[in-house]
């Protein structure tokens, strides 16, 4: 009664979830359809849609520096990220990633050996590919980047997920690239 009184609801607030360039949760974008037609074939991701529908969107604050995520129905996220700022004119690089693998960690062993000699390597290979590593280093081994995603889903519940991550590139045509995005993650149970 005295929360009528007093205009406090018992619905939750509705959480602010991340947008930038108009994509949002709920929302879609398309990849012109020619320029996968064009590139397919020297990617290692094949068959991906032109048109991808967002169902969960994800925010990382990295000191001022925000990586968006906007995960889409075709095992795939658009990764926005933006300098100094979350407006459109802060946007310093935009990439679509497709989930290509997902291992489990069973032990704190390999995991340890995962973070401290394998992800941050020079170079990564994959298929008959090879991957540069595009983040610098005074030594050969860098340690992965660490981010604390955010992540929303499309019933506005969230998580919290930490991640250790790597990104590598390789030369395709047109002074293109292909980017492999590696990462570690965990997320700890309260």
């Amino acid at each position: 009664m005295f929360s009528k009184l007093f205009g406090k609801s018992k619905e939750k607030a509705k959480v602010a979830t991340p947008e930038i360039m108009g994509l949002r949760i709920g929302g879609s974008f398309d990849i012109d359809p020619l320029l996968l037609r064009l590139s397919e074939s020297e990617l290692i991701t094949d068959g991906c849609a032109p048109t991808h529908i967002i169902q969960a969107a994800g925010l990382v604050d990295m000191d001022g520096t925000f990586v968006f995520r906007f995960y889409t129905d075709d095992d795939a996220f658009l990764q926005v990220i933006a300098e100094g700022g979350k407006e459109e004119h802060n946007i310093i690089d935009v990439k679509l990633f497709h989930f290509y693998d997902t291992q489990d960690i069973p032990t704190q062993e390999l995991w340890d050996d995962l973070l401290k000699n394998k992800i941050g390597q020079p170079s990564y290979q994959l298929l008959d590919h090879t991957f540069e590593r595009v983040w610098t280093s005074a030594g050969t081994y860098h340690n992965p980047v660490h981010m604390c995603e955010n992540t929303f889903d499309e019933n506005g519940e969230s998580s919290e997920t930490d991640q250790f991550t790597m990104l590598f590139e390789r030369p395709i045509s047109s002074n293109n690239t292909e980017s492999l995005f590696l990462s570690a993650e965990e997320k700890l149970e309260p």
